[in-house]
């Protein structure tokens, strides 16, 4: 038995060197946290023809589905590490989204009171705009703002980003993408600033971007110059019983048109993808004990030649199961005008029709 004892000890000696420092590891570690989001629905779509499955399950519909880490460190003096490492989730097929790991954010960085400073792979200013300040469906459903409003990809890799705190209201923001061509500083290279004002309910914000054209692995010019550059103007105001939107946006360039992020060649929606275009949307929330009724109006006035003009009408409601659950329906038509090909899409696919139905169930954790 002794023999026994003594030749196993060196493993005890060994599990314990390993686990020992367990406890203190995870106390170490209390500022970092694992979520999530799981989203899957139903989502059926009609004036596509044979370009797409007309009724489908479908994951992402109202919030991309995703797996995230994200963490902060006090170094002292009021001064933070942070970081957030995101993967998107195919909830129906349990595929990993963009073909990355993490594919939807990717950044570190540090925050005191002079703002916040990050770089990484992350959410430019304009979207952010967009979503969070412009739509009533915050990005995602059918009615998503961004089936039609400018703007260029979500997110930008080789990006700086810093935020300024918020005083007396204001607040502002500012990026910077490398391009990190090994031919020329200008190619993928993308900037923008954002300023903004809160006071109790009324909410203000302005945003522009700049993206320049995109190059090939050669360094060769392509044949169509995907620069864009967006100025998206978005409000929106907190009554008693609803929430009202507001927003104008003014878009420069074939790269403002929503792009098609399926299609390997990296094709624009619309055939004839518009250079000159400026968009209005109005939309309002009106919560309603556990549901969340949301409608909303987006023009796109394409002031080019071709004058293919689009208007998307939608309507769409969320029911909260709890804090952390959701049902949603939702409803969007699409009128293309002289040939436009804009699609009605949700928060991960653009989409293949002229109108959709969405069904489905959200859980956050």
């Amino acid at each position: 038995m002794k023999t026994a004892f003594w030749t196993a000890l060196p493993a005890y000696l060994l599990a314990y060197a390993l686990l020992g420092p367990l406890p203190a590891l995870a106390q170490g570690q209390s500022s970092v946290n694992v979520y999530g989001v799981l989203d899957a629905g139903v989502v059926s779509e009609r004036g596509c023809g044979t370009a797409c499955a007309n009724t489908k399950v479908s994951s992402g519909i109202s919030t991309g589905s995703r797996l995230g880490v994200s963490g902060r460190e006090p170094l002292g003096d009021g001064v933070a590490a942070v970081f957030t490492l995101e993967a998107g989730v195919g909830a129906d097929t349990g595929a990993s989204e963009e073909g990355r790991l993490f594919g939807r954010q990717a950044f570190i960085g540090l925050e005191s009171r002079w703002g916040a400073i990050t770089l990484g792979r992350q959410y430019n200013l304009q979207y952010e705009t967009l979503i969070d300040v412009a739509d009533p469906f915050r990005g995602g459903l059918a009615g998503s703002a961004t089936n039609l409003a400018g703007y260029t990809t979500r997110r930008y890799d080789n990006t700086v980003k810093y935020s300024t705190p918020v005083v007396r209201g204001w607040s502002a923001g500012a990026i910077y993408s490398f391009g990190e061509s090994p031919y020329s500083t200008r190619y993928n290279r993308a900037y923008g600033a954002t300023i903004g004002f809160e006071n109790g309910p009324f909410v203000l914000r302005v945003a522009h971007q700049r993206k320049n054209n995109l190059s090939d692995a050669t360094g060769v010019v392509p044949a169509v110059d995907y620069s864009s550059r967006n100025t998206l103007v978005a409000a929106n105001f907190m009554m008693k019983s609803a929430i009202l939107y507001a927003a104008y946006g003014v878009n420069r360039g074939i790269g403002s048109s929503p792009w098609d992020p399926s299609n390997p060649y990296g094709a624009l929606v619309a055939p004839t993808p518009s250079t000159n275009s400026h968009d209005i949307l109005a939309g309002v929330a009106v919560p309603m004990g556990a549901a969340t009724f949301m409608v909303s109006y987006i023009r796109k006035n394409d002031r080019t030649p071709a004058n293919q003009d689009a208007n998307q009408i939608a309507a769409g409601v969320t029911y909260a199961l709890s804090k952390r659950t959701s049902l949603y329906a939702a409803y969007a038509r699409i009128q293309n005008k002289n040939g436009a090909g804009y699609t009605v899409g949700n928060a991960t696919d653009r989409g293949r029709g002229n109108s959709g139905v969405n069904l489905g169930l959200r859980h956050s954790f």
